[in-house]
């Protein structure tokens, strides 16, 4: 009689960690009531998906409801991803970078694109020629993105140090307009507005480094991956289909972009040219060039102490999502 019941709890405890397991697997791979994705001016695959209602239609089956959030820059991706108010962020891989190393919990999944979309600019009529020249100097950068580290990495090359300048903290659309009126020096310019200051203004790239931009990351939060990965593989899908589409559209993607960042057609078209959408999965190119810039963050101090900036880079970028889906495309 005690066996029989052995037996019997036994079998039921078996039965219980079976459905607790099927629990779990359904719980990971449910589609969410909603995901929250952020669309940017130097994200040409948002804005395509958004204007054609892309994962809208991917999820529609499902129910799920796609809620967009204009980010103005990677800091605003990447203080969005932090607090929660977005699923997918478009950030910089350097700025990705010290956002984890600062505890940030997010991966980087996909490359929208390798771009040249900072350069450290000036008006046209400004006596400044080199970055020498900027010594003292007032200039406008939006800390936390690409182009406020491109311009530490543009100093540190001429032994200059963020000390030896005034970083005036402005969102890029801004940094732009005080560009232009005076207030500041130079600026550490992003795309579109940047295209814009050079064919609009008539603004100068003072110093040009294509080495010092880093790539453009769609990152995730690890919470959401970790819950939904199948969502992760149906977004990132959609942004492949988006990249795909640039490439073949060149023409109506600019235009899209111009009606969507509010340039001009030619701006629109510079912008494009400054991208590279060959190359989506994040692997050892972006480690290579993350890790080469990585050294920024400790010497300007940006980072917690202790932090290794280098081996953050590992713990970022994670192709196992993208991988398989653009390999199996091809």
């Amino acid at each position: 009689m005690k066996q029989s019941w052995s037996r019997a709890w036994q079998s039921a405890a078996v039965a219980v960690a079976a459905f607790a397991g099927l629990v779990s697997m359904h719980a990971r791979a449910a589609t969410p009531a909603e995901i929250r994705v952020d669309y940017a001016y130097y994200s040409p695959e948002s804005l395509v998906i958004r204007h054609f209602g892309w994962l809208d239609d991917e999820f529609k089956a499902d129910r799920t409801s796609i809620r967009w959030v204009l980010s103005l820059g990677s800091n605003r991706a990447l203080e969005y991803l932090n607090s929660g108010a977005v699923d997918f962020g478009s950030a910089a891989g350097l700025a990705s970078v010290l956002a984890r190393a600062n505890g940030n919990p997010i991966s980087a999944v996909y490359v929208f694109s390798r771009p040249e979309w900072t350069a450290l600019v000036v008006r046209k009529d400004s006596p400044i020629r080199s970055l020498a020249d900027l010594k003292g100097k007032k200039i406008a950068a939006t800390r936390g993105t690409d182009p406020f580290l491109f311009t530490l990495r543009a100093l540190h090359t001429a032994g200059l140090t963020r000390d030896d300048v005034a970083i005036v903290n402005l969102q890029h659309p801004d940094g732009r307009t005080a560009l232009a009126n005076g207030q500041v020096d130079a600026w550490a310019g992003l795309d579109p507005h940047m295209a814009a200051a050079q064919l609009d203004d008539g603004a100068r790239l003072l110093y040009r480094n294509v080495a010092f931009n880093t790539y453009g990351f769609l990152n995730v939060r690890d919470a959401f991956a970790s819950q939904y990965p199948q969502a992760v593989t149906r977004v990132l899908k959609v942004y492949d289909r988006a990249r795909q589409w640039i490439i073949a559209h060149p023409a109506d993607t600019a235009q899209i972009v111009a009606d969507e960042s509010k340039v001009s057609l030619p701006v629109a078209k510079l912008q494009l040219q400054r991208n590279d959408f060959s190359d989506p999965v994040p692997g050892d190119a972006q480690r290579a060039a993350l890790k080469a810039a990585a050294p920024v963050l400790t010497a300007e101090q940006l980072t917690r102490p202790g932090v290794d900036p280098a081996k953050v880079v590992d713990t970022l970028i994670d192709p196992a999502f993208a991988r398989p889906l653009v390999a199996a495309s091809h």
